[in-house]
């Protein structure tokens, strides 16, 4: 408890749970709660994020039921950020285990508690984002016709978790991110993509997809926190460019010199036909998929407009001003290695 020497009230701390939160979101968004004086019990599996005055961190995972329980006995906002992303067709089971299992933990326990509201962290994978000739929207979503890989099935079935605890009375919304840029590891996730540019990675394809800094993610998470919504689900979305564009932008902020060399759908086919028989032998995970190759041949366009409707005083940054700002983060990083 607090008290406010100006009118002499008490007034309580309130508690946020946040799970994922060493991920490229859920980091960032610690962050900005704990600037904004939040007190925060963060959720971490191997190594926390930072340390801060107001984290509270907590090691474990969304399958343990019983840490759960206690993590949002007191909490007053949870943040559900925790996931599995992973395009190998080996990994199924735990996919299924983290994102639909976990956030039926999550959702239980969130329910248990009585806390004021959720918001889940799915994707745009879960609306069937593979659509010919059709822009993406939040009415739509995951079929087999429409997706390709065992995550997009996967957080689809998480939201279902999602919607079944607002049956129950929970207070939730949802936001489905295109791929999200930020300065996070570089080895992995949409992070991968500076990695491979400043590498001066050659090939490029005409795929067409949505991106957004993860900024602007973390800051629509918070204001969906606050704002009398329910029941909702948001696509978060910058603007619609094409792989080769981003490349682009990237190389000449690196000052590298840029793809040049146009992957087709034959290439496309023989590089997963080749990492699938070099992933039987050494056991590690194929860089290219056969989800992974289709879906950056296609061309993708997302329908961001729903967001501002319901968020008016809500902009989004340009993806030019997140590609300097990112790559600038990267290259300190490298500069002090």
């Amino acid at each position: 408890m607090i008290s406010d020497p100006e009118n002499n009230s008490t007034t309580e701390i309130q508690t946020v749970f946040i799970t994922g939160a060493t991920g490229l979101i859920g980091s960032h968004l610690l962050k900005v709660l704990t600037r904004q004086g939040k007190k925060v019990r963060a959720l971490y599996r191997t190594q926390k994020a930072f340390e801060h005055p107001c984290v509270e961190w907590v090691r474990g995972d969304i399958n343990d039921i019983l840490l759960l329980e206690e993590a949002t006995q007191d909490a007053q906002h949870v943040y559900h950020c925790a996931a599995l992303v992973s395009f190998n067709p080996k990994q199924k089971r735990e996919l299924l285990k983290t994102n639909v299992d976990g956030t039926a933990n999550v959702v239980n326990a969130a329910l248990q508690a009585g806390i004021k509201k959720l918001v889940h962290v799915s994707s745009v994978a879960a609306l069937g984002r593979i659509r010919e000739n059709e822009t993406v929207n939040e009415e739509m979503n995951w079929t087999a016709d429409t997706s390709n890989s065992n995550y997009a099935q996967s957080k689809y079935l998480s939201e279902l978790e999602v919607w079944r605890g607002t049956g129950e009375g929970l207070n939730a919304v949802m936001v489905n991110p295109v791929i999200i840029l930020g300065a996070g590891d570089w080895n992995n996730s949409s992070s991968q993509i500076f990695k491979n540019v400043y590498k001066e990675f050659p090939w490029y394809s005409e795929g067409t997809t949505g991106f957004v800094d993860v900024r602007d993610v973390a800051a629509a998470m918070i204001q969906l926190m606050e704002a009398d919504i329910n029941a909702q689900r948001f696509i978060l979305s910058a603007g619609n460019r094409s792989y080769h564009e981003l490349f682009n932008l990237i190389a000449g902020a690196f000052g590298k010199k840029p793809p040049h060399k146009k992957v087709t759908p034959f290439i496309a086919k023989v590089v997963w036909c080749l990492e699938a028989l070099k992933s039987k032998f050494t056991g590690h995970d194929p860089l290219v998929t056969k989800e992974t190759a289709r879906t950056a041949m296609a061309k993708v366009n997302f329908d961001n407009s729903k967001l501002t409707k319901y968020l008016p005083q809500f902009s989004y940054r340009k993806i030019e001003d997140t590609v300097g700002f990112t790559c600038a983060l990267f290259q300190q990083k490298l500069n002090r290695q």
